[in-house]
């Protein structure tokens, strides 16, 4: 039998608010358990939370860069269950009345483009954190996350494969990076997946029963995960046996999926109205301020580079992957007056590598627009070749001064004086007689042999142009 894999993915942004979504408590990531918990996050008597409208702004402009309904009227609800990491015993979530209603995002697989539903995105609070480690057969909490605001982006299940998954994934890790509502980071749990997994027989309509696997932290484990789901549940089927709705694990080193529990269902939870928040009210006036400030989103950038700069399509796509990359090539190519295709290349090329050597965003570089500026100036003008502008690209890397500086101090300027490259030419030429027999004979790979050797005599300063033309002259 044929089986078709049905995928919804649900996914946990967290927002890149300075304080948590109902206290004054701080959201930064690394501090000491238990530091950056508050009466309100912790759920003590007699506190009130209150709505942070940072949070709201940005689930309302994540809505509008998927063209989705963002609703006039959302309401929080209380998700009760008990969990240590959760101490008032209920989370803070959104039910019936989300934030953001129905929207879409189109990915690309195969050079073909596909359109994924998105059901809603609504917000809610996190929970804390359960450590397993260090407490002899203990486990300790950390509330530290308790509160943080999270909006939960919740696909249709519109894929058919893990690699529509992973590219769904993708854009909308993208996505949110560009609008500057969650840094994506995916190893400190900023932006996380839960993946609902279903088979079921080729050309039937009706869904089969579904699994879904939590806490998904990397596109590659996604892939891993959903891909071992998938035979999973074909080789219970065809066994004679039947897929339980249920909550699975992913685990990595095993590359596996467990069971953890059955699969809840919403009045599972008892959600009711919180009594503490009021219903949200968001009014035109709000969405049009947020609709004037929303950036360039990456699809019409990635359009407007090609149709600007006529770059190549791997180059669009590495320059555009992040706000932060694309507005520092816009940047060297203003500044530098150079082509955008040099502009690229260097950005795509050095710059991109040294920076994935020390673990770095471009916003973090040694090297920032201008002195990337100077540099490709002095390529440009031919005061240096390309071979020795790699030299000063480690040397800036390096250290604090301009292209200018380094270039001057080094005595790295090209030399494209005719008469010294003649008089170092017509030296090499004499002094290889069988080699200028070979080339002028016919072997042309020859020729890189004297271009090497005139190169090597000039220690790489000798403009390459000049070398070869004078260099076919005089052979």
């Amino acid at each position: 039998m044929e089986w078709e894999t049905v995928i919804g993915l649900e996914i946990h942004t967290q927002l890149s608010t300075c304080s948590k979504i109902f206290s004054g408590a701080a959201t930064a990531y690394g501090a000491e358990p238990n530091t950056q918990a508050c009466a309100v996050d912790l759920g003590l008597p007699g506190v009130l939370p209150v709505l942070n409208q940072e949070a709201v702004r940005m689930a309302v402009i994540f809505g509008m860069a998927i063209e989705a309904n963002i609703a006039p009227y959302s309401v929080f609800a209380r998700k009760n269950y008990f969990y240590p990491d959760l101490p008032k015993g209920y989370q803070i979530s959104q039910m019936d009345h989300p934030i953001v209603g129905i929207g879409h995002l189109d990915i690309e697989v195969d050079g073909e483009i596909k359109r994924i539903g998105v059901t809603r995105a609504h917000l809610e609070e996190d929970a804390g954190k359960s450590l397993h480690e260090d407490f002899h057969g203990l486990t300790g909490i950390d509330l530290n996350r308790a509160g943080t605001p999270l909006l939960e982006i919740v696909s249709e299940p519109d894929m058919r494969n893990a690699k529509e998954a992973v590219a769904y994934m993708r854009k909308l890790h993208e996505l949110v990076r560009y609008l500057g509502i969650c840094d994506g980071n995916m190893q400190e749990g900023s932006f996380r997946c839960d993946a609902n997994v279903s088979v079921r027989p080729k050309g039937q309509a009706e869904f089969g029963t579904r699994a879904e696997i939590k806490n998904i932290n990397s596109f590659k484990f996604v892939e891993k995960a959903i891909n071992h789901e998938v035979e999973r549940q074909i080789a219970v089927i065809e066994s004679g046996g039947k897929v339980v709705q249920e909550t699975r694990l992913y685990d990595s080193v095993k590359d596996e999926t467990r069971s953890m529990r059955s699969k809840e269902e919403a009045n599972d939870y008892r959600y009711f109205p919180d009594p503490d928040l009021l219903p949200v009210i968001i009014d035109e006036a709000f969405k049009a301020k947020i609709k004037a400030e929303l950036p360039e989103l990456p699809d019409a950038k990635k359009l407007r580079f090609k149709a600007d700069y006529h770059l190549d399509e791997e180059s669009i796509a590495i320059l555009t992957a992040s706000r932060a990359l694309a507005d520092y090539f816009e940047a060297v190519h203003k500044k530098s007056g150079c082509e955008a295709k040099l502009c690229a290349n260097w950005i795509t090329g050095d710059l991109s590598a040294a920076l994935n050597k020390a673990g770095l965003e471009i916003g973090s570089s040694s090297i920032n627009e201008e002195r990337l500026s100077g540099l490709l100036l002095r390529i440009n003008d031919g005061t240096i070749s390309g071979k020795i502008a790699k030299q000063v690209f480690e040397l800036l890397w390096q250290s604090a001064e301009s292209a200018d500086h380094i270039i001057a101090e080094q005595g790295l300027t090209q030399i494209s004086d005719t008469g010294a490259i003649v008089a170092i030419i017509d030296k090499i030429i004499a002094e290889n007689p069988n080699q200028v027999e070979q080339y002028r004979s016919g072997k042309d790979k020859m020729f890189a042999f004297f271009v090497g050797q005139v190169m090597k005599a000039m220690q790489g300063k000798a403009n390459p142009a000049e070398v070869n033309k004078i260099l076919k002259e005089r052979l």
